[in-house]
């Protein structure tokens, strides 16, 4: 796009969403930059870069988290722009500081915004202030114990302990009676300090079987704010996202109409601009509450792109580079619907552990209204020492019943071995009845979930069977190829004889 001054971004982040960013800077005729790890030498997305640059070993905190190497990485290859992705330096507050400081622009909202509501009683303290509703509970950090015990027979148990500069369920503990509430602020304040080196924590109504919704806002540096409608979160392991959709079943024109409102009242209050999600939980009467603003694209951002048409990333270049959006509210709508089902190399039959390895098939399902990110593909390595994330699988239908029908064909399709992985989990997800009738909580998992009722929804697969064809499917490969599994990522790394990728950039 010639109205876009950026001659190169670097994508400061990896898997998935490394490639996610790149694929709209090579629409717009923009050139990319990777950063990667030892391990990550040979991933999907140093391979899709146009250039590359390794940042340090294995553990994110000597490679992807280190500022001075990403800014030198940048400046080292002339890139204009450092996109953050989510996760890692993307909600630091400090590297877009830095970015501003090297003269590269930080494709994200300003640093105020950023810290503003990173800090989760900063954010309730601004949304206080700008009238959107929160759950009852302290504005700032509780002072001691008593302050808590206070404050929770004041609101009522149960109540949730929260930590102020935290997120993902870090430092989070439901207390459901006084008796409960000395050990577990105990416990929350532990796990905040280890978490994100902050032990502060504040008290709020904890709000039961609530519907977990957010809003996808856009705001340019103009003034102009948008939202982009809502995407539902509420099947959730670990208070951690799996299955998204969007729109949410619950949602009328007019608690949508509110509730987007009140999302852009909360942008506007930190005045923020490029990409955000207020989410909010949403109780059982309709009423919704202020829950957090991630100051960043979010991982079920596909469908949202799914049902607008608008895609994210390059409206976030756009605004980044100065321009206004390209639309008003009214200029938005909703068509179709689509879901999202985040694949983990992970072990449902056993707590979601992470299980790293190979991935010795990995045959992703196709066809109409059906949408894959994946930072991997087979014969690569889900590595140990970063999120487990195998790719996110998105449809799209003309409704809702026709979206879950799309996606279990999908999931029905998708065929990995080598690792375990959550496929299982989202098959036996989607058309639990529950599910299907639109009447599920963020308890859905507590309340329907186990192994058992997984196998029998699956037609008997049990957790050994899986394991069975994993080992099955690793033989034969190793048979056919002559190689073992290590030679086997090798040559996959080195192209298959196919011509090196290697040729076409530069690697530094």
């Amino acid at each position: 796009m010639s109205d876009i001054p950026f001659r190169k971004i670097l994508v400061a982040n990896r898997g998935e969403i490394a490639i996610r960013v790149m694929r709209t800077c090579r629409e717009m005729g923009i050139a990319t930059v990777a950063v990667y790890s030892d391990p990550d030498r040979h991933a999907q997305h140093v391979r899709y870069a146009d250039e590359a640059v390794h940042v340090g070993p294995a553990a994110s905190a000597e490679s992807y988290l280190v500022m001075d190497r990403i800014i030198e990485a940048a400046r080292r290859t002339g890139a204009d722009a450092i996109h953050p992705g989510y996760g890692f330096l993307s909600e630091n507050a400090r590297f877009a500081e830095r970015c501003d400081a090297e003269g590269i622009t930080f494709i994200g909202p300003p640093a105020g915004a950023i810290r503003a509501m990173g800090d989760k009683t900063a954010a309730r303290a601004l949304m206080e202030k700008a009238g959107v509703p929160m759950a009852p509970g302290t504005t700032g950090a509780i002072e001691d114990e008593d302050e808590a015990r206070r404050t929770a027979e004041e609101i009522g148990y149960p109540v949730l302990l929260k930590a102020a500069a935290g997120g993902g369920g870090k430092g989070m503990r439901v207390v459901t009676g006084p008796d409960e509430l000395s050990g577990s602020l105990r416990s929350a304040q532990g796990e905040a300090k280890s978490a994100f080196g902050d032990a502060r924590v504040f008290v709020e109504k904890f709000i039961q079987h609530p519907r977990h919704i957010e809003f996808q806002i856009l705001a340019d540096r103009h003034g102009n704010y948008v939202h982009l409608f809502e995407r539902e979160c509420s099947v959730q392991r670990r208070h951690q996202k799996v299955i998204e959709e969007a729109p949410s079943s619950i949602l009328d024109p007019d608690l949508r109409a509110r509730m987007g409102r009140a999302a852009i009242d909360a942008a506007r209050s930190v005045g923020y601009f490029n990409a955000g999600t207020v989410e909010f939980l949403v109780d059982a009467s309709g009423s919704f509450y202020f829950m957090e603003m991630n100051t960043r694209l979010q991982v079920e951002h596909p469908v949202t792109e799914l049902i607008t048409g608008v895609d994210l990333v390059a409206e976030q270049i756009r605004v980044a580079a100065g321009h206004p959006l390209r639309f008003a509210q009214d200029d938005l709508s909703i068509s179709g619907h689509a879901i999202e089902c985040r694949i983990y190399a992970e072990d449902p039959w056993n707590n979601f552990l992470p299980d790293p390895g190979l991935l010795v098939h990995h045959r992703p399902p196709s066809g109409p209204g059906v949408r894959l990110d994946a930072g991997v593909t087979e014969g690569d390595e889900v590595p140990i020492f970063y999120d487990p994330m195998i790719s996110k699988l998105s449809v799209w239908a003309e409704d809702r019943q026709r979206s879950i029908d799309r996606m279990t064909r999908a999931l029905d399709e998708y065929t990995i071995t080598g690792v375990r992985t959550t496929i299982p989990f989202c098959r036996f997800a989607i058309n639990h009845e529950t599910f299907r009738s639109g009447r599920y909580s963020t308890q859905f998992v507590p309340q329907h979930f186990t192994a058992e009722a997984m196998d029998a929804a699956n037609g008997g697969t049990s957790e050994d069977e899986v394991l069975a064809a994993s080992i099955a499917a690793t033989l034969v490969r190793s048979r056919r190829s002559g190689t073992t599994n290590g030679t086997a990522r090798q040559a996959k790394a080195a192209g298959d004889g196919a011509p090196s990728p290697w040729l076409r950039r530069r690697e530094y």
